[in-house]
């Protein structure tokens, strides 16, 4: 298999953010916009990026394996872990699966939540032709639709400013866009995220959801591992 050849400059960049990395795994820190793996626009994913990344910094002949066992949307940015091997791929697929990877995420929302911390619990329905779901409370005689699945998460507030309040979240399921759709569903939703109702889109694209830390049993080691992935929103706090 014959890889692109990565400029300098990108090359530096993609070595930049790797977050941590072993024989069995990538850990990642991606850009809003970036996409995972590949899709219908036909845009290089980070998937293939990576593979001619490992292959021209270790000068590797033959295929890179690089699977995805965790995806993040095109618009979120953060923590993305790639396994370099089948056999850690086949485990971090189980480990999601069952929810035993704890996944933290940072957003920015220009309304308060109420009250300032708390639980989200709703059934989420996806909607395959809006590529968005829609959130139903928890309710006695409330209507839930058919093929609708419970949804939770836990929030608190971190940090508010004249115009903008950042919320941690740890999710506590893996629901399409779950955390847009649950933070919207309260009256929050999330800084250039139009889909999910925010006024306006932010200047680059994404959206003001970041995936911040992550921990993990290692697949194979058996070590218990967390990484985090900066993201500097500082200039957005200050106005």
């Amino acid at each position: 298999m014959i890889y692109r050849k990565l400029s300098e400059n990108e090359f530096e960049d993609i070595a930049s953010r790797i977050l941590y990395e072993d024989n069995h795994m990538l850990i990642f820190n991606k850009r809003g916009g970036e996409i995972v793996q590949g899709d219908k626009t036909g845009d290089e994913p980070l998937s293939e990026t990576l593979k001619a990344f490992v292959a021209q910094r270790d000068s590797k002949p033959g295929n890179v394996f690089m699977g995805v066992p965790h995806r993040l949307d095109r618009p979120v940015s953060g923590i993305t872990i790639f396994a370099k091997r089948s056999k850690s791929l086949e485990r971090l697929n189980t480990m999601f699966r069952e929810g035993s990877v704890q996944k933290y995420y940072w957003a920015l929302t220009a309304v308060s939540p109420e009250p300032l911390e708390g639980e989200l619990v709703h059934f989420l329905k996806k909607n395959e032709n809006q590529n968005r779901s829609y959130a139903y409370p928890v309710a006695a005689g409330a209507r839930v639709p058919e093929g609708a699945k419970e949804a939770r998460l836990r929030y608190k507030t971190l940090e508010q400013t004249e115009r903008y309040w950042l919320i941690e979240v740890e999710l506590l399921t893996g629901r399409h866009h779950q955390i847009r759709c649950q933070l919207s569903a309260i009256g929050c939703p999330i800084k250039g995220d139009l889909k999910y109702g925010a006024r306006r889109s932010n200047p680059d694209g994404g959206i003001s959801l970041h995936a911040r830390r992550l921990s993990l049993i290692h697949p194979v080691t058996k070590e218990p591992l967390t990484v985090e992935a900066p993201v500097d929103w500082s200039p957005i706090l200050k106005r």
